[in-house]
């Protein structure tokens, strides 16, 4: 009985961690209403996890999720919003947290996953300029 309710605690646990993810289709699922909004070829984009130049903040956000970090750009042209999604890597290039597990548990690395030699990398730079994509910068591997 003692295995059953700790393997069934267990799953509980892994089922929580579970939930903070989000794909494109439970992004879309939650907000089902902005998503319908858009024009069919947003939507599909979306639906692939991919973005295009004059997209709105709330399309990027349906594609990719929220971003690692937000900066403000000023240049010559005025001032932009810059959303960046990263990834982390080992010293030597190899990725670390990715996917899935970046997406999922980026800052609570159990202790087996940690790599004191990890760095993270911008793989994203979404550039905003009055609520709509004017810049994707992307990582070319």
């Amino acid at each position: 009985m003692k295995s059953f309710i700790g393997m069934t605690f267990a799953l509980a646990l892994l089922a929580g961690a579970f939930v903070g993810c989000s794909t494109p289709a439970t992004r879309i699922q939650k907000n089902l209403e902005a998503y319908n909004r858009l024009p069919p070829a947003q939507q599909q984009l979306i639906k692939e996890g991919k973005i295009a130049m004059g997209f709105d903040q709330t399309a990027v956000m349906l594609a990719l999720g929220e971003p690692d970090r937000v900066r403000e750009r000023t240049d010559a042209r005025g001032t932009s919003e810059v959303w960046v999604y990263t990834e982390w890597e080992t010293g030597s290039g190899a990725p670390l947290y990715t996917g899935f597990y970046h997406r999922c548990f980026r800052y609570e690395y159990p202790y087996y996953l940690y790599a004191p030699y990890r760095r993270e990398r911008d793989m994203i730079r979404v550039t905003f300029k009055e609520g709509k994509v004017v810049a994707i910068d992307k990582e070319k591997r």
